[in-house]
């Protein structure tokens, strides 16, 4: 019994972290949100909204600064008030807005959202047990093997979910009439927008795949679907 003492004691650590995660998140984006109101924007969403048979999509925008785009594990989908005001600078354009809201529609579609949230729990539970298995062979380095190996694998799966994403995006904003070019034009602004955060990283550490590889798989479907865009 005293073996699965480290094991029992991760499950009910990932447990307790789900939960807490989930409420902690849900009670920040409501305090610190509201709803996206952009004429030019609401009707590329309302476009999107037709391809996907539903009366309207809803978009919020997250008061922070750092430009990024989230699906929140109950189905809302967020801008940041940062990527927003790159948007309205001219910085980004409408259709390059769009291809990130149809991005995180995909997160939703695809479950990303949640499984994340429990993902992020699971992976706290095994970095804790891994840790104290291997604390008491390996003496000051088990705890950093530990983490290392949890955070190639928390990479390795985002990764994953990314190329998911963009595919679900690629094929939302093909039927929707907005095509594939702006979310290869936005990859393409994205390092320089977020300040190559990332760019000295392993691809294999980074959460997101590299840019070039992005692109590469977008074009691939467009020459799958024989579509054309430049």
């Amino acid at each position: 019994m005293l073996k699965l003492t480290p094991i029992l004691i991760a499950i009910i650590y990932a447990l307790v972290m789900y939960k807490f995660s989930a409420w902690n998140t849900a009670r920040t984006l409501d305090q610190q949100s509201s709803l996206l109101n952009d004429p030019e924007l609401d009707l590329l969403n309302l476009d999107m909204a037709g391809a996907l048979d539903l009366p309207k999509i809803k978009v919020h925008i997250y008061e922070i600064e750092p430009i990024n785009g989230l699906a929140a594990p109950d189905g809302r989908i967020f801008i940041t008030r940062g990527f927003f005001n790159k948007y309205k600078d001219g910085s980004v354009s409408a259709a390059e807005m769009a291809s990130v809201i149809a991005h995180e529609l995909g997160h939703v579609a695809l479950g990303h959202s949640r499984r994340r949230m429990i993902d992020f729990s699971g992976q706290n539970a095994i970095r804790v047990a891994l840790a104290t298995v291997l604390g008491r062979f390996l003496p000051g380095i088990g705890v950093w093997i530990a983490n290392m190996l949890t955070t190639m694998l928390a990479a390795r799966l985002s990764r994953s979910d990314e190329y998911e994403a963009d595919a679900y995006a690629s094929a939302l904003l093909t039927k929707a009439g907005i095509g594939t070019a702006p979310q290869k034009s936005l990859f393409l602004k994205l390092d320089k927008l977020t300040g190559s955060l990332g760019a000295g990283t392993p691809a294999w550490l980074l959460s997101h795949p590299k840019t070039a590889e992005r692109i590469a798989a977008i074009e691939a479907r467009e020459a799958k679907w024989g579509v054309t865009e430049t």
